[in-house]
């Protein structure tokens, strides 16, 4: 994808009632091109395009028939997924509330909660062929803290996976800096074909987010084989 080079850095002036921390916020959004992409083609937020890379480099969507979008706000990845996969039944969830996408349901309810998993299901009509999760965890500030935190949602949603996806399916999910805890990481080399890493190029350099992308489900195969 072209992103023009040519527009000089834009610097925000700090307002009276705006911190250091937020206009730098500002200025980086303003300076970002993934942004302004986002903005022109139609999409919520510029994490679309992590998607949209991580798809041409693993055809993460193709073929898929059935798409779970775990932490569906503000939406952008399920935006991707309708426009690759229009035929596809698409469940997006979040506690987040989330303005409303053609061809997408989305269940305003925490993925944590105990009746979660069954109404994502009955939505569903189906098991899934792709579970797929861009949740993070609120951060407290303390790096282990958050860290934990954010495990904690990409292991549920792995078991989630594990338990729902048709056979070939993938799961896919945002992991942190060190990629996906060791524990975890034998439980998809376990119930998967392959398991890889990556950071997609839409990833900000700074960030410590990467991707683990699990394909080719053994679904109903003994942890062993």
């Amino acid at each position: 994808m072209g992103r023009s080079r040519g527009d000089p850095d834009k610097r925000v002036r700090t307002a009276r009632r705006r911190t250091a921390s937020s206009t730098r916020w500002l200025e980086r959004q303003l300076n970002d091109p993934y942004v302004r992409e986002a903005k022109a083609a139609g999409y919520r937020s510029r994490a679309a395009f992590k998607l949209i890379e991580l798809d041409e480099k693993f055809g993460i969507l193709r073929g898929s028939e059935r798409i779970v979008d775990l932490g569906i706000a503000p939406g952008g990845w399920a935006q991707v997924a309708r426009k690759k996969r229009p035929q596809a039944r698409i469940v997006g969830i979040d506690l987040l509330p989330t303005e409303p996408i053609e061809g997408v349901t989305i269940l305003e309810m925490d993925f944590m909660a105990d009746e979660a998993p069954d109404a994502i299901m009955e939505h569903l009509g189906g098991a899934p062929d792709l579970v797929m999760s861009d949740m993070a965890a609120n951060t407290v500030g303390h790096k282990q803290t958050d860290h934990l935190r954010t495990m904690g949602l990409v292991e549920t949603a792995a078991d989630f996976a594990i338990q729902t996806l048709a056979p070939g399916g993938q799961f896919l999910a945002k992991v942190l800096a060190g990629g996906t805890d060791a524990e975890l990481l034998k439980l998809l080399k376990q119930n998967f074909k392959t398991v890889k890493h990556a950071k997609p190029p839409a990833s900000r350099k700074g960030s410590s987010e990467w991707y683990v992308v699990a394909q080719g489900f053994k679904g109903g195969q003994s942890a062993g084989e």
